[in-house]
């Protein structure tokens, strides 16, 4: 198994995305190593050390992606015996002669707090945490978004990860086994239809996922389930609320089509 690094003086988040979206193009198993806050010359030679012991250990060079604002840091890092990647001096200097700018490198500048950006954050987080699984239905008229479904597809993950990378407010609304017997589209809903986006997923994932909760339930059945999803996804229908499977999907990739298709405004920038 190979093995690759991502540091950075920062978080080394940039690095991190920047790499595994690169290596998820290959088909070979890493082992991955995250260190970020590489901020002084006494740091990146220890991290140099660490490169060089686990080449020696492996028999073969470890992939390193790295972004820095000091260069005597990345001078270090690519004299190890690692195959290094700079993405940030790659593509900046691509850019720099684009714009006919130079650049101003600072440390910690892409994860740093922005004040404004940062508060519409944490309003979004403690927003989608009052408003969760339908506990505060009086503050929906604030809701950038309100997610529905039936309970596990996912709406409270996605509803954080909504508020936490991007900004936006998200309520969820869970359909419980009791409304299956007749599921209307409940009155407190009815105002705020066009912020409404369905969840559904696939029955035996889902009873999978409700058996890990409460095993040989009726909950959990997939008799139960499969009844739950055709329900709700007709009432999708019905009312022509835009929906999409949670089944295959991470929160990550479901939360970026919600926003495609919906058009929300970031405020992550």
């Amino acid at each position: 198994m190979r093995t690759a690094f991502y540091i950075s003086d920062g978080t080394a988040i940039t690095a991190e995305v920047f790499g595994h979206a690169t290596l998820s193009l290959f088909p070979v198993d890493f082992k991955h190593i995250t260190i970020p806050f590489v901020e002084t010359i006494e740091k990146a030679l220890e991290v140099k050390a660490q490169i060089n012991a686990c080449c020696r250990g492996a028999g073969e060079k470890p992939l390193v992606f790295f972004t820095f604002v000091n260069p005597e840091l990345s001078d270090i890092i690519n004299t190890s015996d690692a195959k290094c990647y700079d993405f940030l001096n790659t593509i900046s200097g691509q850019v720099q002669a684009e714009l006919n700018v130079s650049p101003v490198p600072r440390t910690h500048r892409t994860h740093s707090i922005h004040e404004k950006n940062y508060d519409f954050r944490i309003d979004a987080v403690n927003y989608a945490l009052a408003n969760d699984d339908g506990a505060n239905l009086k503050d929906y008229a604030e809701a950038d978004i309100i997610l529905i479904g039936v309970s596990r597809c996912g709406k409270t993950p996605t509803s954080l990860y909504l508020a936490l990378q991007y900004g936006i407010k998200a309520a969820n609304y869970p359909f419980t086994e009791d409304d299956m017997d007749e599921l209307k589209l409940p009155r407190a809903l009815v105002p705020y239809r066009k912020k409404l986006f369905g969840l559904t997923i696939d029955p035996e994932r889902l009873a999978a996922i409700r058996h890990e909760r409460m095993a040989n339930s009726r909950y959990a059945s997939l008799r139960q389930c499969r009844i739950e999803i055709r329900e709700v996804e007709m009432l999708y229908k019905n009312h022509k609320i835009p929906y999409l499977s949670s089944t295959h999907h991470s929160v990550e990739e479901i939360s970026a089509k919600i926003i495609a298709e919906t058009g929300l405004e970031r405020r992550k920038y």
